[in-house]
């Protein structure tokens, strides 16, 4: 895995127990299942601002030392 050889990862996904199944180290749960980071249905500032959002939580994720499968909620 990438985070073995020192690079950090952050995965973004809408299911959680997948993510862990996996071995995801660093996971960042997504909005929804169709549009995981972003939302159509909303105005095209409302969707920006939750794609920041995550970013910005994923960011943070990666510079956060962990020792075992972390979910960085809300």
């Amino acid at each position: 895995m990438i985070d073995k050889a020192g690079i950090p990862v952050a995965h973004i996904a809408t299911i959680i127990p997948i993510s862990k199944t996996v071995g995801a180290n660093r996971i960042i749960p997504a909005i929804a299942i169709p549009h995981p980071l972003g939302n159509p249905k909303g105005t095209a500032e409302e969707d920006r601002a939750a794609r920041k959002k995550l970013l910005v939580k994923a960011l943070k994720a990666l510079q956060t030392p962990i020792e075992e499968q972390t979910i960085f909620d809300k």
